[in-house]
Order: C-alpha cells, then sequence, then structure tokens
C-alpha cells in the first residue's frame, strides 16, 4: 500500500483548486464578471443587478454543484476501498438509479423538498442492501478474491437495470406537468438549485464520519482475514462503510439528480496520484470531487450558451470512456 510522503500539500492543492473552480463559476455565464465584482458582489457594495447574478443566482449552483460532487467522489471511495476494486461506484452499483425511483416516487407524490432528499436516501440504502444481500453468498465463500467484487458489481448492473425498469414506469404514469421536471432530474441538473445547505453540511459530516473508519478501511485492503486477525471488526465496518455510502450517494442525487461516473473517475484518478490511505484519499475526494463537479457545471452553463445543458450528460461524456478504459485494464491484469 503507497502512502503520500506528505499529505497535507495535495490537500492544499486540492482546497485551492475546489476554491478556484467556486471563482470561476462565479465569473463565468451569459455575463462574464472579473474577479473584483464578484467580490464587490459577495461583499454587497456592487449594483443590485450583479449582486443577484452572483448572489441569487450563481453562488447557489456553485456551492450545490461543490457539494453533490464531493458526496458523490466520498461515496465512489468509500465503495471502491470496500470492495478492493476500481470500477466500484454508486452509478455502477445501482445505488443512484435506487435513489432515482425514491426521489421520482417522493415528487409523483407531491413531496416537499425534505420528503424529495429522504426518498433518495431511502432509495440509494435500499438498493445498497439489496445488492449486498443479493451478492452475500459471493463474499462467504470469496471474500479475499477479486471474483467476489466483480459479482458484486454484476448483481449491482442488473439491480440498476431494474430500478430503470420502475423508474421508466414512474415516467410513464407520471402527470405531464411533472414529467418534463423528472427527465431533467433524471439528466443530472443544477439549474435552479436553491437547496444547498443541507447539502454542504451533509458533506461535512460524512466525510469527519467516513475520516472514523479510515484506518480500519487501510486494513481492509489487506483483506479480510488478516484485518480481523488485527482487530477490524469487519462485518460492522462494511455496514458503516455502506450506510456512509448510501447516505451520501442519496443526498447528492436529491439535490442534482442523478449525475454519473464522478464517483467512478475522481477517486480513481487520485488514488493513481496520491496512493491507497484512506485518510488522505478520502478528503482529496471530497475536494476534487466538488471542484470536478463544479468545473463540469460551469461547462454545462457555457458551453451551449444562452441554452443549458445538463451537467449529467458532460459527466457521463467524461465517465464512459474511463469507465471502458478501467474495464479493459482490469481484464488484462486477470
Amino acid at each position: 500500500m503507497r502512502h503520500t510522503r506528505r499529505p497535507l500539500l495535495p490537500l492544499a492543492l486540492l482546497l485551492a483548486a475546489a476554491g478556484g473552480s467556486v471563482l470561476l463559476a462565479l465569473m463565468l455565464g451569459s455575463e462574464t464578471l472579473s474577479p473584483r465584482a464578484v467580490a464587490d458582489a459577495l461583499r454587497g457594495t456592487d449594483t443590485s443587478f450583479t449582486r443577484d447574478i452572483v448572489v441569487a443566482l450563481r453562488l447557489p449552483r456553485a456551492l450545490a454543484a461543490l457539494a453533490c460532487g464531493a458526496l458523490l467522489a466520498l461515496s465512489g471511495a468509500l465503495l471502491q476501498a470496500l470492495l478492493r476494486n476500481p470500477l466500484a461506484e454508486p452509478y455502477v452499483l445501482g445505488v443512484s438509479s435506487g435513489a432515482s425511483v425514491g426521489a421520482l416516487t417522493a415528487l409523483w407524490l407531491g413531496a416537499s423538498a425534505g420528503g424529495t432528499s429522504a426518498g433518495a436516501s431511502a432509495g440509494a440504502l435500499g438498493a445498497t442492501a439489496l445488492v449486498f444481500l443479493l451478492g452475500a453468498r459471493a463474499f462467504r465463500r470469496h471474500a479475499d478474491s477479486a471474483s467476489a467484487s466483480v459479482q458484486l458489481l454484476l448483481v449491482g448492473v442488473i439491480v440498476a437495470a431494474g430500478f430503470s425498469a420502475v423508474v421508466a414506469f414512474i415516467l410513464s404514469i407520471a402527470p405531464e406537468g411533472q414529467l418534463r421536471g423528472m427527465v431533467f432530474w433524471l439528466l443530472g441538473d443544477l439549474n435552479g438549485v436553491e437547496r444547498y445547505g443541507v447539502a454542504l453540511a451533509g458533506a461535512v459530516a460524512l466525510l469527519a464520519a467516513a475520516l472514523l473508519l479510515a484506518r480500519d478501511l487501510n486494513l481492509m485492503l489487506l483483506g479480510d482475514g488478516p484485518a480481523e486477525a488485527l482487530g477490524v471488526p469487519v462485518q460492522r465496518l462494511r455496514i458503516a462503510v455502506v450506510v456512509l455510502a448510501s447516505v451520501a450517494a442519496g443526498l447528492a442525487i436529491s439535490v442534482a439528480g442523478s449525475i454519473g461516473f464522478v464517483g467512478l473517475v475522481v477517486p480513481h484518478a487520485l488514488r493513481l496520484a496520491l496512493g491507497n490511505d484512506q485518510r488522505v484519499l478520502l478528503p482529496a475526494c471530497a475536494l476534487g470531487g466538488g471542484a470536478f463537479l463544479v468545473l463540469a457545471d460551469t461547462l454545462a452553463r457555457t458551453l451551449a450558451a444562452p441554452m443549458q445543458l445538463p451537467v449529467g450528460v458532460l459527466t457521463a461524456f467524461i465517465g464512459v470512456p474511463a469507465f471502458l478504459w478501467l474495464l479493459l485494464r482490469q481484464g488484462g491484469r486477470t
């Protein structure tokens, strides 16, 4: 297991990248603003027009993207550490599909924003529980082998397909007035997002909880048997990681919709750069995922301006080739 000798330096750089991505998001759009104009708007000393653009429109969207990217990347990092497989992430394992079913059901029933968040988290937890229950036999028989995680990934793909069918059913019976919003939500869309406080607080709280498990996760990378011999409560740790990853994915999806591949690309890239020490990797993924999604959303707002693209489309354009590369790379090693 490779460790980063100076963990504070990459974390400081990623923190600067996250802050820089937010500043860039506040500057760019249909009206390009200078850094000074952004600072004046944030202080309240600029014109009401500029202040409305920055504070009312761009800042909530940028902070929501920062929080959701952090949550999705953290979820992916936790699942990859648990399964010891770089292909594991909420979208591939069916967690995102389960969260989508929960959130769309809440929207269809006319639930409030809090109800939608609760529905997404419940759907994510239900999907994860189903995947691990169906894949439990593989873990019992091959807990320390690569075949167990591969079988679990295959179960996740099948569960995701089943939940996708449920999503299609909900869309087919939903009233026309709700249909457009549901479709854009499924594509992953941050347009008009105002609720970012809960997502930001959730990202900080879930990262803190995950860091408490980082030492045991490092030992889990050695395999279940050696980890148990070193005093790690493997079963309880597995449950805790699954719950944290599911809640993180569900919270992000309830705010931004179904955005895929952030939890795949960011943790894998940072693992290659920083190593597998979860004490460094988990906060790095949170910062890197936040910066990645803010930049992707800024590109979605400006690429075809004045038309705005769903940010999930851009993350898929990046994530699908990355997933195929990882799949072929891993297949070449087995």
